[in-house]
């Protein structure tokens, strides 16, 4: 397969016909698929589909950053999604992945952390961003991302009573989001070409990938992903990829 797949990228073609720059369609997003959520959404890119939920918690500020809130990003690989996904502890991928979407949101400063603030240097929102994979078709990276950013948009901060959070009861407060969201768009090398939006057996045949997050003009995070290594040149080709494609991206966010 990984033969077959190298010799339809070297006539610049793709297993299902697309082009090298090409999304699978559609790509939707659905909001407020959960009730016990404090936000969440559902994404879809072709077959590829990923569940965000955002929940919120009460805690304690870290030392050095006493009238700050944070964000904790996990995910969950579920097996039904794929057949080489383990039940248990999350692992690599699972973390590689929570990681790469996390950084996308904290370094951009979409969510205004000291906004979270309740009381400085004793109480803070936490903002618990929780990834579960319900069908992985490929590129989970991208469709998590838009899932965790269209959760954060459709969050409600809970209601404090007694100082305590009363789950299930909602103030009409949205979290303090900027206006531009940050995109992650990862572009992956299959061969000497550079594709977006690979499918399953095409990410098994990927050497090197690059997730960027694009807010407005400005990239605000990387991380590169693969065994092989990237070139200053093919670092600079990936970027010019994700700059012509992120516009894919931000019109299903609208």
């Amino acid at each position: 397969m990984k033969e077959y797949l190298l010799g339809l990228i070297k006539d610049k073609k793709r297993m299902d016909g697309r082009g090298l720059s090409t999304y699978r369609e559609p790509i939707t997003i659905e909001t407020g698929i959960s009730k016990k959520a404090e936000g969440s959404a559902r994404v879809k890119i072709g077959n590829t589909e990923v569940n965000v939920g955002v929940k919120m918690e009460l805690g304690t500020p870290y030392p050095d950053s006493p009238d700050e809130g944070t964000i904790i990003v996990t995910a969950e690989l579920i097996p039904l999604s794929n057949p080489n996904f383990e039940s248990g502890p999350p692992g690599i991928q699972a973390t590689e992945l929570a990681r790469i979407v996390d950084r996308g949101i904290r370094e951009s400063h979409y969510l205004d952390f000291k906004k979270l603030c309740v009381k400085k240097g004793e109480k803070i929102w936490m903002v618990l961003i929780d990834i579960y994979s319900i069908n992985d078709e490929g590129n989970l990276f991208d469709a998590a991302a838009l899932g965790a950013i269209a959760a954060l948009r459709d969050a409600k901060v809970p209601v404090i009573k007694d100082d305590k959070v009363q789950y299930g009861e909602l103030t009409a407060k949205k979290l303090p989001l900027d206006k531009e969201a940050p995109i992650l768009m990862t572009i992956h090398k299959l061969g000497d070409e550079f594709i977006v939006d690979p499918i399953s057996a095409e990410e098994e045949a990927v050497s090197a990938r690059l997730s960027i997050a694009i807010k407005g003009d400005r990239i605000c995070a990387m991380q590169k992903g693969g065994a092989d290594g990237l070139s200053l040149p093919e670092v600079e080709k990936a970027i010019d990829l994700a700059y012509t494609q992120v516009e894919e991206l931000k019109k299903a966010l609208k």
